[in-house]
């Protein structure tokens, strides 16, 4: 006569407190990705508002998410209540109990100003800073079309406008000889740091027998454009407009600020934005590169299904996630932001999950 009232409690609680154990780790399991994922897709609508902004010369503002705390609440009650028959009353049981779940996440976000505003957007990024990723497998061409304003005197589009706003038809034809060379094997990033300096230099022509013709003619053809001895493989990249002929390549290379204004200028943007004297022109590209680093598109509506869109005034702004190049091209960006603010940030985003 007691086994109802006893079997109805001991499932009660067990469902409860079971439910209750398992919370903290699925949870952990689960958000461990999205907020990774969240992270990243807020950062990119972050860098597709800072390149529209600049394309009608607003400046942009950078937050740095430094902490989250994913505050979940899991309360449970049970109680059991029961007759074992007294009189006319019937044999009963009666179990009770109650869940209640809660979710209020908090976010902590930290402006990025004064000198770590310096850093990590006005000054160039470092030539030993973005050329080693070319190592890492990112095709040098896009690397050098995004980061860098000059090659050897050779002169990448520009933002500003004017008569070389297009830039140098041989800067052009420098990435893709550049990017021949690196599918072949034939081009390698060197870092070294020496007496606590870091330096960098390109390798040419690592094998000096077996090199088909068109591999020959582009190590000549690069040796030619940036005017290099040709009888030295290993060249130091050093940063600034002019080096000594020879043994140096020299670069100027372009701040994030100046890079995201780069990738603006390229928007297409309404004809009556430019008319009213809301923003200038777009500008163009010559030679083999005429088509933008990144497609930018615009319209009322985005797709539901765009990679990163944004509202600005009265469009929206997105790239098609169909759109391979821009897509890759935006990762680039993505990483020469994150390793030009490695040195500004005390310390990575803290995400904090209780366990239970």
């Amino acid at each position: 006569m007691f086994r109802p009232a006893s079997l109805a409690i001991t499932l009660s609680v067990a469902c409860l407190t079971s439910a209750c154990v398992h919370v903290g780790p699925n949870r952990l399991k689960a958000d461990q990705v999205d907020y990774a994922r969240a992270l990243g897709d807020a950062k990119k609508r972050e860098i597709l508002a800072a390149v529209v902004g600049l394309r009608y010369a607003d400046s942009p503002a950078f937050l740095t998410v430094s902490q989250i705390i994913a505050a979940y609440t899991f309360d449970t009650t049970a109680g059991a209540t029961g007759n074992i028959g007294s009189g006319s009353l019937p044999n009963y049981a009666l179990a009770t109990g109650s869940v209640s779940y809660s979710n209020h996440p908090t976010f902590t976000f930290t402006p990025t100003t004064g000198d770590a505003y310096a850093s990590a957007y006005i000054r160039p990024l470092a030539p030993t800073l973005v050329l080693p990723l070319a190592e890492g497998g990112i095709p040098i061409d896009l690397l050098l079309r995004i980061s860098a304003q000059s090659i050897g005197g050779l002169q990448n589009g520009t933002a500003l406008g004017g008569e070389n706003a297009a830039g140098a038809p041989g800067f052009f034809e420098l990435l893709q000889v550049l990017r021949r060379l690196q599918m072949a094997g034939e081009l390698n990033v060197n870092s070294r740091n020496d007496k606590d300096a870091s330096r960098v230099f390109l390798v040419m022509g690592a094998t000096t027998s077996g090199l088909s013709p068109q591999t020959t003619a582009d190590l000549r053809r690069a040796r030619e454009l940036l005017h290099l001895s040709p009888n030295t493989r290993s060249y130091e990249v050093v940063y600034g407009p002019s080096a000594e002929a020879g043994d140096r390549i020299p670069m100027v290379t372009r701040s994030v600020l100046g890079i995201l204004t780069d990738l603006g200028a390229q928007v297409q943007v309404p004809k009556d934005r430019i008319a009213d004297g809301s923003t200038m022109p777009t500008v163009g590209l010559i030679g083999g590169e005429t088509r933008p680093t990144i497609i930018v598109r615009s319209g009322t509506k985005p797709p539901p299904n765009a990679y990163v869109a944004i509202a600005y005034n009265d469009a929206t702004y997105w790239v098609d996630r169909n759109d391979f190049d821009s897509k890759y091209a935006f990762t680039v960006v993505q990483n020469l932001m994150a390793l030009a603010e490695a040195d500004t940030n005390s310390k990575a985003p803290i995400v904090t999950i209780p366990a239970n």
